[in-house]
């Protein structure tokens, strides 16, 4: 039995902005802008307004595996917003995404701009663009799009359930924990029986669907969220275990962690990327270093 004290929901919910967590200063229960400002603009055809959490790293890995294939239109300009002050709900973002989250996306390279919201459909819109890494047609084209859509139903028990409740929220509660890392560990399950007999989790091929699942369920695994390694066993998932490595040792997945990452070690920091350089000469400690 838990000692909290029991909670009774009033008839009506009203919004308290003093609820507390660690997100407490951005959560807010209405849309649309508090403040005016324009989005850059740089360049490229794609123009990138995101963080490098796992729905941000989603998109810049997918661009950067493009470039590695030789697609030159897949060049992009990487603009970092940081949704721990906001940047979210300004006019040009909501423009952008009216759900004020990252990653969103303007495609420039038609006649008329085209907005680009929600990390799955930028990954489709690319893979369609570029005709990589989604097959063409069959059923092969069905289970990449499968894995794709159950990380996206998954994910939200990872992020806004366990990783909320284990790392973020105000104070650490038995049953909501248990509940999530439940899921949690069933989700990795579900992995790890399907990657015993594939390379990759829809086949033989490195898809959007890795793409999309990596970022949250790899990067758990290695180690990278909410420090919950140890407490969700993670070891024990060997298949997942090693396909997160595999993918974490491709060098595109390695640029893409770095691109909008303004938390970390600064050598793993590149807060906006403009041009491939970049990763060797605007790093956070090659900044600070020649600002010394």
């Amino acid at each position: 039995m838990s000692d909290q004290p029991s909670y009774t929901p009033p008839t009506v919910w009203t919004w308290d902005s003093k609820s507390g967590g660690q997100f407490a200063n951005i959560n807010r229960p209405i849309a649309g802008a508090t403040h005016d400002k324009d989005l850059p603009v740089g360049q490229h055809p794609l123009q990138l307004y995101s963080l490098a959490t796992p729905n941000g790293v989603k998109v810049t890995v997918m661009l950067e595996e493009l470039l590695a294939l030789g697609h030159e239109g897949a060049e992009y300009n990487a603009w970092l917003i940081n949704i721990g002050e906001g940047d979210q709900f300004s006019s040009g973002f909501v423009e952008a995404n009216p759900n004020s989250k990252i990653p969103a996306l303007w495609d420039r390279s038609g006649d008329k701009p085209v907005r680009v919201f929600e990390s799955a459909s930028i990954l489709f819109h690319l893979a369609e663009k570029f005709g990589a890494f989604l097959p063409a047609s069959g059923p092969e084209r069905t289970e990449v799009m499968n894995w794709v859509f159950w990380q996206m139903g998954s994910a939200p028990y990872l992020g806004g359930g366990f990783g909320h409740f284990y790392a973020y929220a105000p104070e650490k509660w038995e049953y909501p924990i248990n509940r999530f890392a439940m899921e949690t560990k069933r989700q990795l399950d579900v992995l790890d029986r399907e990657l015993a007999e594939k390379t990759f989790i829809a086949g033989e091929d490195y898809s959007i669907a890795d793409m999309a699942i990596w970022p949250w369920y790899g990067q758990l695994v290695l180690g990278r969220l909410y420090s919950a390694a140890e407490f969700l066993d993670v070891e024990s998932y060997k298949n997942v275990m090693r396909w997160a490595k595999a993918i974490d040792a491709r060098p595109a997945v390695q640029r893409g962690r770095m691109v909008n990452r303004a938390f970390g070690e600064p050598h793993t920091q590149l807060h906006e990327r403009h041009d491939a350089s970049d990763f060797e000469t605007r790093t956070q400690d090659k900044l600070e270093a020649a600002a010394e």
